[in-house]
């Protein structure tokens, strides 16, 4: 079990998680023989004595279609199950079964399951020739997976979930946003992190960059000088926000030029960019726009908190270049989604032809962007969306430009968009993280317990992303706030360094001017445009 998994259980047990219902470990091995629409089980079986509460491993292939082979598991606890369903999702193009996320909701007392969405292995080449597996990466895996798994929990424990959730990030999310839009009947609540949800365009994007650092190889900027970059933004907008602590509250704000930084004569290059380097992060910070129309294509990324293990060093330079893993996403994706050619060459893609294309053949398979989000609420379930203001794989703003779509769709239902976003705030809401990085990482305060990310220290409403989502399920107190954490060296054993509170979008977290920034209490949530509006504590 991962130092992560062990301070959950430990959080668990100090927390007194409620329990209910208990199972007959024999009847575990009985579900092998459940017959259940396009689904085989290839085994079940208890799994006991590990460092996790003893539960039913349940394992299987779905196959709706003839090129279909959706994996799944389903992992039940064997006691002290808590009445409900966490189905969790999984990252990148998947191809496995994601066992820390499963590890994470037994250890919380929930029936779990996930999907490997079809296939086996990291990369994209499955895709060849398969249109079928397209179709069950994008909607369908993540759906059967959760009605065969709400079968198997209704045989075992002979009672159907009290409540079911989902949690997902980066593709996770993606899944989560396609199962509010497409199947809102499947959850009552979803924890959405940096989804992943417009894919054709997101994709495209991580192409721009490609090419903007690769096609001319003095273009390439290694990781070394990323501190370089990192610091320079922190010189010009760390204390925007009047406080100078290494985050950028809000890099919308930031008007931070790499130009900046191009080498002067005899300066050492270690530190400072040339000027084609400079241009190439201009390109990624501005991101891409249709040549034709100049329309944008996919937001950029914003600036800081560009260095360390997850910023750009593993997501834009890599450390040689076309090492990055936006490089390896952006070639796998067109060469076997797009245009089926193993031998494509990225640096020919047109951003105007060839997007219409990845549009129109892709699209509508793999994104998840309708803003009709009208049945989940009329169900009455509720969607908990985070984004790391500094994601270096999925820029913050998409998430943004989503949350407002809907926020648009309902303004055409209202006389004005106050009315409208206060309609979406009461089933859906979207947090800002400053400082964090791709759904966790990053100098600011990243733990609230979301997924691939670290734990919160407490469990509880304030302090953790699903606790908050299940109060607000299930006793109709919706989030006004969570406490994120920062752990020193990100490492839950080594002590808490700072707590800050992250607020419902629009609002933000604004210092009250007394005590420690490192206190989440002396901050309130405040809307930008009204300097009058109402704290919320």
């Amino acid at each position: 079990m991962s130092q992560r998994n062990a301070v959950v259980l430990a959080v668990l047990f100090a927390s007194g998680v409620t329990t209910t219902a208990a199972a007959d470990p024999a009847a575990c091995s009985s579900l092998a023989a459940l017959h259940l629409p396009d689904t085989s089980i290839t085994s079940a079986a208890p799994v006991t004595g590990g460092p996790l509460p003893a539960y039913c491993r349940v394992v299987g292939v779905i196959a709706p279609t003839a090129d279909s082979q959706i994996g799944f598991e389903t992992w039940l606890p064997l006691a002290n199950w808590n009445g409900k369903f966490n189905a969790v999702g999984g990252g990148g193009f998947v191809g496995s079964i994601n066992t820390e996320a499963l590890s994470r909701a037994v250890l919380r007392g929930y029936a779990t399951a996930t999907t490997d969405t079809g296939h086996i292995g990291g990369d994209a080449s499955w895709a060849l020739g398969h249109p079928e597996k397209v179709i069950d990466f994008g909607p369908r895996s993540m759906h059967l997976t959760t009605q065969i798994a709400k079968a198997l929990v209704r045989a075992f424990y002979g009672e159907r979930p009290r409540f079911s959730y989902y949690s997902g990030c980066s593709t996770g999310g993606r899944q989560g946003l396609m199962e509010a839009q497409q199947f809102p009947e499947d959850f009552d609540g979803l924890v959405v992190g940096a989804p992943a949800n417009y894919w054709t365009h997101l994709l495209t994007a991580a192409a721009a960059g490609f090419q903007a650092h690769l096609k001319d190889p003095q273009s390439w900027f290694g990781p070394q000088l990323m501190p370089i970059l990192e610091g320079a933004v922190n010189a010009k907008c760390d204390a925007l926000d009047g406080i100078t602590d290494g985050i950028v509250s809000d890099p919308r704000k930031c008007d931070f030029n790499p130009s900046s930084l191009i080498c002067q004569a005899g300066q050492d290059p270690n530190t400072c960019f040339s000027a084609k380097q400079a241009v190439a992060v201009a390109k990624i910070y501005a991101g891409p726009r249709n040549p034709r129309t100049g329309e944008q294509i996919y937001p950029g990324l914003l600036p800081g908190a560009e260095s360390g293990a997850g910023g750009w060093p593993a997501w834009i330079t890599g450390a040689v270049p076309g090492g990055a893993l936006l490089d390896f996403f952006s070639t796998q994706y067109v060469k076997f989604f797009v245009f089926q050619d193993p031998n494509y060459n990225l640096f020919t893609f047109d951003f105007d032809k060839d997007l219409a294309f990845n549009d129109a053949s892709i699209g509508r398979f793999i994104n998840a962007i309708n803003p009709d989000l009208r049945p989940l609420r009329q169900r009455g379930a509720k969607i908990l969306h985070y984004h790391g203001w500094n994601d270096p794989a999925i820029s913050s703003l998409n998430s943004i430009n989503y949350y407002e779509s809907v926020v648009s769709f309902f303004t055409g239902r209202r006389d004005t968009r106050a009315e409208a976003l206060g309609e979406v705030q009461e089933f859906y809401r979207l947090f800002m993280v400053p400082g964090m990085q791709h759904c966790g990482g990053g100098p600011g305060p990243n733990a609230f317990g979301g997924p691939f990310a670290l734990p919160a220290p407490v469990m509880d409403a304030e302090h953790d992303v699903l606790s908050a989502l299940e109060r607000w399920v299930e006793r109709g107190k919706p989030p006004t706030k969570l406490i994120a954490t920062k752990y020193a060296g990100d490492d839950p054993a080594a002590g808490i360094t700072m707590q800050r509170p992250l607020c419902p979008f629009p609002k933000a977290a604004v210092y009250t001017g007394h005590g420690s920034t490192n206190d989440a209490a002396n901050f309130r949530c405040r809307a930008e445009q009204r300097e009058d509006d109402d704290d919320e504590d």
